[in-house]
This record gives C-alpha cells, structure tokens and sequence, in this order.
C-alpha cells in the first residue's frame, strides 16, 4: 500500500512546490518597486565628449551618470569578485551565501559575513532602506528579485555604479573618479579600482580625504581577494605598494563655466549638453586669461573668444580670469558685455567704403582736421598726417579718414553692416552717429568676433555657434573688399616678441582706457580679446595693441603652431598703385565733393534703382547720362571698365546676385544704383 502511494505523494508534493512556485513569482511580480530613474547631474561636455562642467542635483549630491561599458574592465572584475562572486548565475538572492552567512551568524553568534548580492545592494540603495532588521532584509531580497525579472544584469549592474555611495555628497563611481582621482573610470590602475570597490561598504569611515589610513586597509583587503582569484596578476599587485591613497579631493572639472551656465539655462530638463568647445584649448586660454592679469592689479579683467571662421564653431570661450574671483568680478561673461569697441570697427566702415566705390586700399585721403557741425574728430595721439593711402590710414588706426568715410556712407550703412554680421549693436540715442567708427556704439566680444569671422571668409558671415548646425548668413562685403581688409590687416607689424608671421588683425582702445581689444584671424581661425574692468572704470595706461595684442598672439599660438594662409585675391581684386588706379579713386573726396548730385553729374539710368535684371550671356547692359567723358564703371568697388567714351555698354558681371554699380565721371563726380542680377 505504501508503494502504491508514494506517486500519489510524489505528485502532490510537486504540485504544492508549482503552486508555491507560482504564488512565490506572482509574489515577486506584484512588487512595487522605487524609482528606477534617480535624477542625475546635468553635464556639459566638449565636442569629444570630455567632460567641461557638471552641476549637482538638487540635494546637493554629485550623482553622474556612467554604464558598464564606460568603467574600466578591470573595476567591474574586481567588484563581482569581492561583493558577488554569482552575480551572474543568481536570480537576485544568491541562496549560497545567505545560508552560509545565516549559519556562521547562528554558530558565532554575530554577523560574520553579510551574504547582500549586488542587486539586494541597489535595492537597499534605490529605497535607501536600512541593512540592520530582518524586516528590511527581506524588503531588499523581494525587491532584488522583482529586479532580476524586469532588468538585464547590465541594467542592475549600471545601477549600482550610478547609486553606490563613496562618501560625503558623492554617489556612483564616475562622481567618486573624478572627485578622488581628477579622471573618468574608463581606465583606472589596480590601487584606484580595489580603493572605489572598497569605499561602499563603509562609505564615511572609509572616505580617503578624512581617513586614508582605513581606506588603505581596506584598499589592501579588495587587492588581496582580487589577487586570490586572478583578477590581478602578482606584478600587478606588487606595483601597487608605492601607489598611495588619495587625501583630498579635486574639483570637479569647471571649464567654460560662464557659457555652461548659459546653455543649461537656455535648454532646462536636457541632462547632456555636448558643445563645440574643445576641452584641452579651453584650458589653455583659460591659463593664459589667469596669466595675462596677474601682475595687473586685482580688478583688471579678461575675456577671450576663439572659433573656426570656416565652420561657426566656438573652440573656446573665457569669460573672465577666474569665475570665482570676486575683486574682478569673475562672475560676470564679458563675452557677452556690452562695451565699446573702440578703433576695431573700422575695418568694418573701409570694407563696405570699398565696396561702394568710395576709395581703395591704395587711394590718397586726407587726415588733417575737420568739423562735421559741432563734432570734430581728432587722432588719438592729436597728431596730423596730412595726406596717407587708405591702407596705412588703416594701420596706423587714424581716425580723420575713417569718419570721413563713413560720412561717406552713412553711418545708418556702418550700423546694417554690422547687423548683417549677425551683431546686435546697441546705440547711445536713436540715430547713429559719425562716431560710431570710433567706438560710439555698444557691442559684445563675441558681436565683434562674429564680424571679423565674416571678413576671415571672404564677407559672408556665419553666425558663430556653440550648438548643432549652422548655416551661412547674409553677405557683408564683397569677396574683393573682405581680401582687401585682410590684406591690409595682415600688413600690420605684431607686438614686441610676437612672431611676424602676418596674423591679420586690429587692436582698439575706447574712450577713457575702458576697453583694450585684440581680434585677429589666419585663413581658419579667429580670435578675440578684451580687457579692462569689469565695472567700465577706466584703466589708465591699457592700451589695445600694449595690452591685448600680446595676448592675442599666445592664444593664436596655442591653437596652432602655425597659421593657416589667408587665401589669395579673388580674380576681379584690382591690385595696383595708385598711379594705375583709375582716375576717381586715386584720391578720396569727402561726400560733399564727390557724391552730390548736380545736373552734369553722370546718372544710371539703366538698370533703375531696385531693379531685378537678367545678364545676357553674363552681360549687363547699362545706360548712362550726363557727366564728362571719359566715365568709370564699377561694381562693388571693382572697375568694369575705366576709359568708357559712351554712355551706352555691355559689361561682363561677375556674377548673379545684389550689387552696386557706381558711375564716376572725368571731374569725380558720381551715382550709383543697386539692383539684383538674375
């Protein structure tokens, strides 16, 4: 009879053991479990994904995130081998070791071994329950099993290195890595991996920068099980005797501080935030800011703006000497102050001045004293230099030729310019002045950067970026005038012990030493400097080319060992003397002069103001009137034809688009209408 019920047994034995088993996974299902997603530290990082800042989470922790495949291998060995030997064969509870340490606890009475599994360490962590009561053990292992259903052992395993806690406000290994090591966990040495596999288990006590002794001994404890089990090779853990454990934290990573505060504020909720910056040139100009004003007082300031006029991108941006330096304001971005600009607008008002036909790098203009009503601009050393060519009046910073000029044009032409060049230019009343091409306007370094980004590629601008794409603006210049103004610039001899390597670039100095500034660019990069105080107090003895330029040319240098070419002259640049110059621009005549219109003064009759006009066979027919033979035509500055004795020709047009053409009669005297070519 016996025998003939043990099957019976036997099946309802295994039947209870199903239902249990069923109920035991319908038990572990209806888990409620915490948050799998804790908030993480916003990061910003550099175009090769370096980290260039990182922000706390709201309770202050430093909790940044990193997956397994981020961590040094030899880390993750060193952990499974030391907390969990079967974390990749058990269900969330290794069983095993539970009895063993039940068993040495019953026989010890005390608790000798700890039997936790990694995934019961993150249940713990994710509830942040305690580890003491039964009540909260058992919390942990139903939660750990009801992880092992929903979550990969990499998921789990990811976990853990993002919540485990290392001391102070510091949670997960890449905050630990950092703050213990100054570097990413991705390769770590056997003495760094045993010491971040340690701290966990008694977090505080085991903090190195309060107590190394302890984190040493336990270090000793991780090296020597890593040794017994292979995860390290003898010389491995011979090499790490001498390797001594960290007493002090480090910062974590604070590059381009300003501009990461202003991209997180520009996009609120994005965790990651990858920009343009390249980590290690930031660095380095942020050095150079730091050298640059030491031994300057304690106010004087600093900004630096470096991009590739070829791409828009920003490489490096320094908003001050120190973000923390409160004596110099530190805190304020003064790549985004407005200030004034001084003498570094001018190659902006000879540029367009070249474009309208008004002079030429080699034409003869006047610097000697004048008055335009009430204002009466002078040099900034009072001294006249009579008559110059407008490229050395551009060299030398003269300021009688460029306020001639840009009466010439109009300063509301000076101001569309500028904002073509993507600047926001901010005015002291409601109609720009004459003296505008002297600094009476407001812009930012980074306005000023973008302009002569737009001259660097041959005048189209390119609105600089620190994020995602970007697309060409409008045009600024003609190709023609943007090589003209670099050509000049780049003619300008470098400061004292600077290398004559022909950087083409300008300096400026506002009214009252504010404001020193440097820009420059090769044929792909561009840079721009401003110091002064951050207040606008006025800084006696800061010059632009003493004070700024120096620096300038270190940050050139440390971009690149060597420029980059500037590109040669377009095919329609007119490059002779003044002599071969055709008659009109050999010498500049002021406005009054030259471009008041009186009944013999030649006219465009054809093409009208305005008009939209096809070539023929990439010809334009033109109609003039009036005015003594012979007449020049030109366009944008460029001489179509020089000796015409008609009034009445077909013209070879460079090409489509808007352009002005000007008539320039035997007397000088001239019009000019603008009209877009098809």
């Amino acid at each position: 009879m016996m025998r003939a019920r043990w099957p019976i047994v036997l099946v309802a034995a295994l039947w209870v053991a199903a239902f249990g088993l069923d109920r035991a996974r319908d038990w572990v299902a209806a888990t409620d479990l915490p948050p799998l997603t804790l908030p993480s530290s916003v990061e910003v990082v550099d175009r090769n994904d370096i980290l260039l800042r990182a922000y706390t989470v709201a309770d202050g922790r430093w909790r940044m995130t990193v997956t397994p495949d981020e961590v040094d291998p030899r880390y993750l060995a060193m952990l499974v081998a030391y907390e969990d030997k079967r974390f990749w064969q058990h269900d969330g509870v290794d069983w095993r070791s539970m009895a063993r340490a039940v068993a040495q606890a019953v026989r010890s009475g005390r608790v000798v071994s700890g039997g936790s599994t990694l995934t019961m360490q993150v249940a713990r962590l994710l509830e942040d329950s305690g580890t003491g009561k039964v009540s909260g053990k058992l919390r942990q292992m139903r939660v750990a099993l009801a992880l092992e259903q929903r979550l990969t052992k990499s998921q789990i395993l990811q976990l853990y290195l993002n919540l485990a806690p290392f001391g102070g406000n510091l949670e997960g290994l890449r905050a630990a890595s950092l703050t213990y090591f100054g570097k990413e966990p991705r390769r770590l040495t056997p003495a760094e991996a045993a010491l971040l596999v340690a701290i966990p288990q008694a977090p505080e006590s085991r903090r190195p920068d309060r107590h190394p002794g302890r984190a040493a001994e336990a270090r000793g404890r991780v090296l020597e099980r890593a040794l017994r089990d292979g995860v390290i090779s003898a010389e491995q853990a011979r090499q790490t005797q001498g390797e001594r454990v960290p007493d002090a934290r480090q910062p974590v990573p604070m590059l381009a501080p300003h501009l990461a505060d202003r991209v997180v504020a520009e996009n609120p909720g994005v965790p990651r935030l990858k920009l343009t910056i390249e980590a290690g040139l930031q660095k380095s100009l942020e050095a150079l800011a730091r050298e640059a004003v030491q031994a300057r007082g304690e106010q004087l300031q600093i900004a630096i703006l470096a991009a590739d006029h070829r791409s828009g991108e920003i490489l490096a941006s320094v908003g001050s000497a120190g973000f923390l330096a409160d004596r110099r304001q530190g805190f304020v971005d003064m790549t985004q102050a407005l200030r004034s600009p001084g003498s570094t607008l001018k190659p902006l008002v000879y540029g367009l001045a070249f474009d309208e036909g008004l002079a030429h790098p080699e034409t003869m203009i006047d610097d000697k004293p004048v008055n335009f009503g009430t204002y009466a601009p002078r040099n900034f050393d009072k001294i006249f230099r009579g008559t110059v060519r407008v490229r050395e009046a551009l060299q030398m910073s003269l300021n009688i030729p460029v306020v001639l000029l840009t009466d010439a044009l109009g300063p509301a032409k000076v101001i569309a310019g500028m904002r073509r060049a993507g600047m926001a230019p901010v005015l002291k009343g409601d109609e720009p002045g004459l003296a505008i091409s002297l600094g009476g306007v407001g812009v930012t370094l980074h306005d000023m950067v973008q302009l002569y980004a737009a001259i660097a590629r041959g005048g189209v601008a390119l609105p600089l970026r620190v994020m995602g794409d970007g697309a060409p603006g409008q045009r600024v210049m003609s190709a023609v005038a943007a090589w003209q103004v670099a050509d000049v610039l780049a003619g300008l001899p470098p400061p004292p012990g600077a290398p004559s390597n022909r950087l083409a670039y300008k300096t400026g100095t506002s009214y009252g030493h504010r404001d020193a500034w440097a820009i420059g660019f090769d044929g792909r990069y561009v840079v721009g400097v401003w110091m002064g105080r951050a207040d606008g107090t006025p800084v006696p003895g800061a010059f632009g080319a003493d004070t700024a330029a120096p620096v300038l040319f270190q940050a050139i240098g440390r971009i690149s060992r060597s420029l980059t070419p500037l590109p040669p002259a377009p095919p329609a640049t007119l490059l002779v003397s003044n002599a071969e110059l055709p008659q009109p621009l050999r010498r500049f005549r002021s406005r009054t002069a030259a471009f008041e219109l009186t009944a013999d003064a030649p006219v465009v009759t054809f093409p009208p103001e305005g008009a939209e006009v096809e070539r023929l066979d990439g010809q334009l027919l033109v109609k003039l009137r009036g005015g003594r033979l012979p007449l020049t035509v030109m366009a944008d500055g460029v001489p179509l034809r020089t000796d015409l004795r008609s009034r009445e020709a077909l013209l070879a047009m460079p090409g489509a688009g808007f352009v002005t053409l000007s008539v320039i009669d035997a007397e000088g005297r001239s019009s000019r209408v603008r009209v877009l070519l098809k």
